[in-house]
């Protein structure tokens, strides 16, 4: 009875983040950049993307969209604070190959476009274009879980947030 009890109060503590992007998941220890894989700025996963769009995940206000348009941070009514980078080292690219759709102090809904970016553009230019998914406040949340391996397309669940 207590294990039933248990799952029915941990499901409605629970928080589910949709993917962003379409791609392979990925570990986010496995990201080459230290910043996102010793989780120096939180915790989550990556997505190795198969198209060149990002969406927002989920109904949040975007606490920053990058000038260069290579990553978007945004805050929901649950309070997880979500960033999503695209590429690693791309700031250096100045906003070439990215197009963004979104602004600081927008108010966005799940699977309202926030970007594009042209990933064979990105890769031409030798930059590495996985997308590093971080919970930056990761230490509001008991667990955060993803599923590395699996392809998702957007809006197919990528993490569970526990509260």
């Amino acid at each position: 009875m207590f294990g039933k009890l248990k799952s029915i109060l941990g499901a409605k503590n629970a928080i589910e983040i949709p993917a962003p992007v379409a791609g392979k998941v990925v570990a986010l220890s496995e990201v080459s950049d230290p910043t996102f894989s010793q989780g120096i700025l939180g915790q989550g996963c990556a997505i190795q993307p198969s198209e060149g769009r990002v969406i927002a995940p989920v109904d949040a206000t975007v606490s920053m969209m990058f000038e260069t348009g290579h990553a978007v941070s945004l805050e929901t009514a649950d309070g997880v604070e979500l960033l999503i980078h695209v590429g690693l080292d791309t700031v250096m690219l100045r906003g070439e190959h990215y197009t963004a759709h979104c602004a600081s102090g927008d108010k966005v809904k799940a699977g309202d476009l926030l970007m594009e970016f042209d990933i064979e553009a990105i890769r031409a230019a030798g930059y590495d274009t996985v997308v590093p998914v971080v919970v930056c406040n990761a230490d509001d949340f008991s667990q955060i879980t993803a599923q590395p391996g699996q392809v998702v397309k957007v809006r197919d669940p990528l993490m569970t947030l526990q509260k």
